[in-house]
């Protein structure tokens, strides 16, 4: 139960939504990887290679044939103690192949064989449900252990970003009147706070406060974009918690000055166009001197 004045900063809807993206887009892309890895390129091998049968079978009635002299018993003897040049590396093929592999039947029908090979091809692929396209080039052993790689990357990122949105939905950073509550569960009060840096609070909503004292030695990082948020219809959490801090600070403060730079005058109508302009002097921050 927290005190009426307690500052409770949670874990913003803003993290918890790009935390959910990522885990999703590794997560599909992981199992994009898998399939390919596992079945996928072996199955597009398969295909690549089945493809190359028909056409190197078009070719060779075509030579077979010339002049009309093949016979259907002859292209039939021929075709059937041929087999599917597959490559030597069973990795790269589905593992349910069996090998040799013979010339599917199309190819042993004489009269079929007389009808363009890749239109037989294109049967071919309707009857056995299989994508007529393939690709340029097989795909050899690296390239398919590379997909192996990327689903492991991708499988660990997934994991690692799962844990990071678990953890964080799990922490707060809590400001009371006397001490803050890092989103580690650290109580550090604010009389042992030294010092504060706010270089990143405006543009990233990073502040780092160090710390010294009978809560011992560290550096508290407040994180405001991913604890409290700056969303003004939830009444800016992670400001209020700032303001809290800054309040009741009394240690060293670092952070950027605004510096304002005094616009030049106009130049009046009835200046000479020879004159030297006046150049003004400003006092520099650091020191409050004029410059020479």
């Amino acid at each position: 139960m927290t005190e009426p004045d307690t500052i409770v900063c949670k874990p913003t809807r803003w993290f918890l939504f790009r935390a959910s993206v990522m885990i999703l887009m590794f997560g599909v892309f992981a199992v994009m990887f898998f399939i390919d890895g596992s079945s996928g390129y072996c199955k597009k091998n398969e295909v690549y290679y089945l493809k190359k049968t028909f056409e190197k079978a078009g070719v060779e009635f075509s030579k077979m044939n010339q002049g009309g002299s093949l016979t259907p018993e002859a292209w039939k003897q021929h075709a059937a103690a041929q087999t599917v040049d597959f490559p030597a590396d069973r990795s790269v093929l589905p593992s349910h192949l069996n090998l040799p592999m013979a010339w599917p039947e199309v190819l042993q029908d004489y009269g079929r064989m007389q009808t363009q090979w890749n239109l037989l091809w294109r049967e071919y692929t309707k009857t056995r449900g299989i994508n007529e396209s393939v690709p340029e080039e097989p795909y050899d052993a690296r390239k398919i252990k590379e997909q192996w790689v990327v689903f492991w990357i991708c499988s660990s990122l997934t994991l690692a970003i799962s844990f990071v949105l678990l953890r964080t939905l799990r922490r707060s950073i809590v400001a009371d009147a006397v001490s803050i509550t890092d989103q580690r569960g650290r109580r550090v009060p604010y009389s042992d706070m030294k010092f504060l840096d706010l270089r990143k609070w405006d543009g990233k909503g990073l502040a780092f406060v160090a710390y010294s004292g009978a809560s011992g030695a560290g550096r508290i990082r407040l994180d405001g974009l991913t604890y409290g948020g700056f969303n003004k219809e939830d009444d800016e959490p992670a400001e209020k918690l700032m303001q809290r801090l800054r309040s009741n600070f009394s240690g060293e403060v670092i952070e950027y000055a605004s510096v304002t730079f005094p616009q030049p005058a106009a130049a009046s109508p009835e200046a000479s166009p020879d004159a030297t302009p006046e150049v003004a002097s400003e006092a520099t921050p650091e020191t409050g001197q004029k410059p020479d």
